[in-house]
């Protein structure tokens, strides 16, 4: 399949052939949640924690008789039940189960949503920024020329230097490296343009 390149100076350029096999697959929403997820699970670490029965301070000895007394059966105060106890099934910090994905899976999920996102048209691939762009008012105008609101765009290293400068302050604007695309910014963002260096680069790498 061909994707059209749009190009910053407003020059026609040819269009570019891309991989059937990584555009254009039959999107799976349960696989695409399933890494969103795991992303969401990575971000930062589980720090809420209380303690349970065995780490409260104080004496084990039993409360009263187990039998005779006509109440329930107790054995120490540290039981949930009391105030001061410990906490029942409460958060653990660190101590949790980390959901695992396999490798493949991952680039199978992401190949997934960039299908998703060519089948809606929100998918675009834009020329090499070959010259620096120093203001942003020059940028933004190529964005709403575009369309190209609510971006992520996937660049090759050499057009990111050319363009930081310039896109700092524009909102809803995210620049990544192609070796960092994930599904979460992904599906964050409405649009998704890939530079034409970028996307070959992504399509050799994703292809081993």
């Amino acid at each position: 399949m061909k994707l059209k390149v749009i190009n910053i100076e407003g020059k026609k350029n040819n269009d570019i052939e891309v991989s059937d096999k990584i555009f254009s697959l039959n999107p799976n929403k349960h696989m695409i949640q399933s890494l969103v997820d795991w992303q969401l699970n990575h971000f930062k670490p589980r720090l809420a924690k209380t303690k349970q029965r065995n780490e409260i301070k104080g004496s084990t000895a039993k409360i009263y008789a187990q039998k005779g007394t006509g109440g329930a059966r107790h054995s120490s105060r540290k039981a949930p039940i009391f105030v001061g106890g410990g906490v029942a099934h409460g958060p653990k910090g660190a101590v949790y189960k980390v959901k695992k994905i396999n490798k493949k899976v991952r680039k199978l999920g992401l190949l997934h949503i960039l299908s998703q996102k060519n089948k809606l048209k929100m998918l675009f691939v834009v020329d090499d920024f070959k010259k620096e762009i120093k203001k942003t008012k020059l940028f933004n105008e190529f964005l709403e020329k575009n369309n190209l609101k609510n971006l992520l765009l996937i660049t090759d290293k050499d057009s990111k230097s050319k363009i930081i400068k310039s896109t700092r302050n524009i909102p809803n604007l995210k620049i990544i490296d192609q070796e960092g695309a994930n599904v979460y910014d992904i599906l964050k963002y409405k649009n998704i343009a890939f530079t034409t260096s970028s996307i070959k680069n992504f399509q050799e790498r994703i292809s081993k």
